[in-house]
């Protein structure tokens, strides 16, 4: 039987990048995804591409600041399979963000980086909870990120909002728990995706003399952690932050 037969996730940025490599890995396991991405035409195709492969899926264009449209992506989310047990919350704005000092990062960038990075989760988690406390079971995975542990210059916005999803994390994984719902971070290193390489001229100069491993990290060291938080391997597992960066940061 595969790690994740006949649960239900869904995956908020699923249209590309870790979202759809996350939607791939898990349909592989046997979970039925919702791929949930306000870009469409993304979301559809990882759906889409699940399909081809014999798996189940659909797809959905969501604004996770919104908390009505989070509320309905959970609404279709029931139509269609009627349950959900794994909650990713992966949405966030990387892609492209500049790197500069923090007094030159405008309130407005700020308050935009804030409300998908921290508010998405929030309205993500509190939209799918009814439904997990009433099966007394549910998994609710947040990503974080190493930065969050040890900052990052020009980076204060997107660093200070990880590091939110860590304390999120940990307070959400205390009031849940009696429900029976786990709640963790993954927080991945700087890993080689489109978005970080919108980041740098030339992504082969990151220094990995740096990393025990010695390597550059790639989206599929992921998704072991993933799938292990995912199932039922992880039921005493929570609040915790899984940090997988090669060994920078030990903790």
């Amino acid at each position: 039987m595969k790690r994740l037969e006949n649960k239900v996730a869904i995956v908020t940025g699923g249209g590309r990048g870790l979202g759809k490599l996350f939607c791939l890995a898990m349909a592989e396991e046997g979970a039925r995804i919702v791929s949930a991405d306000i870009l469409e035409k993304d979301s559809l195709q990882t759906a889409q591409e699940i399909k081809k492969t014999g798996g189940s899926a659909i797809s959905l264009k969501v604004d996770v600041t919104s908390e009505k449209e989070a509320a309905g992506m959970v609404e279709e989310t029931i139509k269609a399979f009627g349950r959900i047990d794994i909650l990713v919350n992966n949405a966030a704005l990387y892609f492209g963000i500049g790197r500069r000092p923090f007094h030159e990062i405008s309130p407005v960038e700020w308050d935009k980086l804030m409300a998908v990075n921290l508010k998405g989760p929030f309205l993500c988690s509190k939209a799918v909870f009814p439904y997990m406390k009433k099966q007394n079971k549910g998994r609710i995975i947040n990503l974080s990120s190493e930065t969050a542990f040890t900052g990052s210059k020009g980076f204060i916005h997107y660093v200070t909002s990880k590091g939110g999803i860590i304390s999120f994390t940990r307070s959400l994984a205390s009031e849940l728990g009696p429900y029976g719902i786990c709640v963790n971070s993954i927080a991945p290193g700087f890993t080689d995706t489109e978005a970080s390489r919108s980041l740098t001229d030339d992504i082969t100069k990151y220094n990995v003399s740096l990393t025990p491993l010695g390597r550059l990290q790639q989206p599929q060291d992921l998704i072991g952690a993933l799938l292990f938080l995912a199932s039922d391997e992880s039921d005493f597992v929570t609040g915790q932050a899984l940090v997988i960066d090669g060994g920078r940061y030990m903790h």
